[in-house]
């Protein structure tokens, strides 16, 4: 049984928020951009899911190394969304300091990981 992982449980919190975002965006005719940031801020949950299932400590570190990677890409997407006024610069602020909580817990972990996997 795979245990508990915060890291986990606050992308899949901050996925919701993206999926309320992106029909915000609909409902504003903006359909370009909030495909960009549903895409990569939902993806950075779903890869974590399948680090923890991972077959091996090196797969474990390139699933989670995919994660940040969409995490880095959704902070793009979030700048160019507020920079256009498609979202309120509190829409972006909050969304955007989740997001980079993220981050530095992914990037922690990755280098964690390549550090293990180098012993």
């Amino acid at each position: 049984m795979i245990k508990k992982s915060l890291v986990y449980e606050k992308a899949f919190n901050f996925s919701i928020r993206i999926v309320k975002m992106f029909q915000y965006l609909q409902d504003k005719k903006e359909y370009v951009m909030s495909k960009q940031v549903v895409r990569s801020g939902t993806s950075i949950g779903a890869n974590i899911k399948e680090a923890l299932y991972a077959q091996s400590k090196k797969d474990f570190a390139h699933k989670m190394n995919i994660a940040l990677k969409e995490s880095a890409e959704t902070e793009y997407w979030l700048e160019l969304l507020k920079e256009t006024q498609y979202i309120s610069n509190e829409m972006f602020n909050s969304a955007i300091e989740e997001n980079r909580e993220i981050l530095k817990m992914l990037a922690s972990i990755v280098k964690t990981s390549k550090e293990n996997l180098e012993s």
